[in-house]
């Protein structure tokens, strides 16, 4: 039991921290007589039989303590020094299997052992200037950089716009037809539409989430009650109900670099986003088609090419991107059946923010000690 405490505090200082918590500790034993030839020949026969004796019974009774310690059903201690000494050295996170009847206690001993154990294995380097790991169950971080920055959003903001239009209740079947005014001449945002097109009210919502439209979401502002300011004057006012304390909306689009949240806000944003089945549709569907009588069809694309891999078990995705925010990415998503959200600001590489999300699911599958295997 000693060299697993010295081991493990090697390894890890918050790993004994958290074994300390749940092992019942034996104290440690006064140090076994030592006899030497020297002594031996200055005793008598008696005196090294009584040394012996006592020496014998020291070593019975420490003997007991460890095996009444070794024995203890569901030590975390045992388990965490087994698992990282056998896996570590290979690199490889196979859970080991042990029996699947335990109590509600040691089940929470393994949830928090699988974000500990999960510490060992290096996050890579990400290209984002901006991580926020979030694992929903636990509710807590797993990983973060810089993540209280207040930093532009771009595109993130038109999942802010599709809650605000969905609360409204709006008919979804209703048709509004592109105008000028959906247009921002200071971005000179571009669009497949042209001005005067005609779609519904969820044709809007769905290419502004899915493909992340900007004249979408600018004519889902402009048709709401009261016109884009009543959009604006809501969608702050929900910013604050979700206690999205440092963030701010100052057009619906996100081509406004006042548009401005911190990744710990918008994993709140993301959250509330997932209590609507639509923006779970939309911002997870693949591709849309748009007809148009006399002219070829209009197909649309989701911005985040992972909807499209099978790799990936994704409940909510939008992406952004303006230069003064980099290129970014939320999501919501299970990896090894452990519901996360992630988000990804201010990378500047072209496909760095989809390399990074692949980074952060590979650094969970290999961390990975789900309970259901212990």
């Amino acid at each position: 039991m000693q060299n697993k405490l010295i081991t493990l505090l090697l390894l890890s200082h918050s790993m004994l921290a958290f074994a300390a918590g749940d092992v019942v500790t034996t104290p440690v034993q006064n140090e076994l007589p030592q006899l030497t030839q020297s002594d031996t020949n200055t005793m008598s026969d008696v005196d090294v039989s009584e040394k012996l004796a006592y020496a014998e019974s020291l070593k019975q009774e420490q003997d007991r303590a460890n095996e009444e310690t070794k024995s203890a059903e569901g030590s975390s201690l045992d388990k965490a020094y087994d698992y990282l000494i056998n896996s570590i050295p290979k690199l490889d996170f196979v859970a080991k299997k042990e029996p699947q009847e335990k109590s509600s206690n040691n089940q929470q001993s393994q949830d928090d052992l699988n974000t500990v154990v999960r510490k060992f294995a290096a996050m890579p380097r990400m290209r984002s200037s901006i991580v926020l790991i979030y694992d929903e169950k636990g509710k807590k971080s797993l990983h973060s950089k810089n993540a209280n920055v207040v930093t532009p959003i771009a595109s993130i903001t038109k999942l802010m716009t599709a809650m605000v239009v969905l609360d409204a209740k709006l008919p979804l079947d209703e048709e509004i037809s592109i105008s000028t005014v959906d247009i921002n001449r200071q971005k000179r945002s571009r669009s497949r539409m042209p001005t005067g097109m005609t779609l519904t009210r969820g044709e809007l919502l769905k290419l502004a989430l899915m493909a992340s439209d900007n004249l979408s979401a600018a004519a889902l502002a402009r048709t709401y009650p009261g016109g884009t300011e009543a959009a604006l004057f809501q969608m702050n006012a929900k910013a604050r109900e979700l206690g999205m304390n440092d963030s701010q909306f100052m057009d619906p689009t996100g081509l406004n670099s006042g548009n401005v949240s911190t990744a710990n806000d918008l994993v709140k944003m993301v959250h509330a986003a997932q209590g609507y089945e639509l923006i779970h549709q939309f911002t997870t569907s693949t591709s849309h088609t748009l007809e148009r009588t006399g002219h070829r069809p209009l197909r649309f694309h989701n911005t985040n090419p992972l909807v499209k891999n099978a790799s990936w078990d994704i409940g909510l995705s939008k992406t952004g991107y303006i230069s003064e925010a980099g290129r970014c990415l939320v999501m919501e998503a299970k990896i090894s059946e452990q519901p996360v959200i992630i988000v990804l600001l201010d990378s500047w590489g072209r496909n760095s923010r989809v390399g990074d999300a692949n980074r952060v699911k590979k650094w969970m599958e290999k961390a990975s000690y789900s309970p259901k295997h212990m």
